[in-house]
């Protein structure tokens, strides 16, 4: 088995992410895979000092997606892995499962937004089982959070909801990664504001 290249930032400020889109059909080639381009688009159009991503297709298999993970955040260095299908109730959906299996910490509050958001739209929300977890080593630690698996719930559970007029309705889960990563040693984020503004208290925001 060969070693995962470790991801270097070329500046301090600069994210590393992994993008994991969990698809049986998808990873076989039966259809396109359309998570992982949004959750990049997503990112690029809302990071202020851009990010390297590290992204992996794969098949619904708990054990696969346990070592995937584990891999991206020890051996490629990321501070952040997103997730994407998998999350559902069907016999083969384990992406929480295998999510819980590397963790070191829950992060549950992340799922019970998502979750919020979604059922605005729909109330087949509540078979949504998305979990998000800290995951440490020795020198490092990571955010891992699991998205849904269409590209306009990713975004909505993202950057929130959003009136007429652009004003936040309801919060997205991304407002607080950026302290969360702060608070585990990574990177300090910072975002465009029109996309989603991300929450610090002001303690903690970097005076420029």
């Amino acid at each position: 088995m060969t070693t995962a290249k470790r991801l270097v930032r070329t500046h301090s400020d600069q994210l590393l992410v992994g993008l994991v889109s969990i698809s049986d059909r998808a990873s076989s080639g039966t259809y396109e895979d359309q998570g992982i381009p949004a959750l990049q688009g997503w990112l690029e159009g809302a990071l202020v000092n851009g990010a390297q991503f590290e992204a992996r297709l794969i098949p619904d298999e708990q054990a696969l997606i346990s070592r995937t993970l584990a891999e991206l955040v020890d051996e490629v260095g990321c501070d952040l892995v997103l997730t994407t299908g998998g999350t559902g109730p069907a016999r083969r959906d384990v992406t929480p499962e295998a999510t819980l299996a590397v963790a070191t910490k829950t992060m549950p509050g992340f799922g019970e937004q998502m979750r919020q958001i979604s059922l605005k739209f729909v109330p087949t929300a509540i078979l949504s089982r998305q979990v998000a977890v800290i995951r440490e080593t020795a020198d490092h630690a990571a955010l891992i959070i699991n998205l849904p698996g269409q590209p306009k719930a990713i975004r909505e559970t993202l950057e929130g909801l959003k009136d007429d007029q652009g004003n936040t309705q309801v919060a997205g889960i991304f407002a607080a990664v950026p302290y969360c990563i702060d608070l585990i040693g990574g990177p300090y984020i910072e975002t465009h504001e029109h996309v989603v503004k991300a929450f610090r208290p002001k303690s903690a925001v970097r005076v420029k």
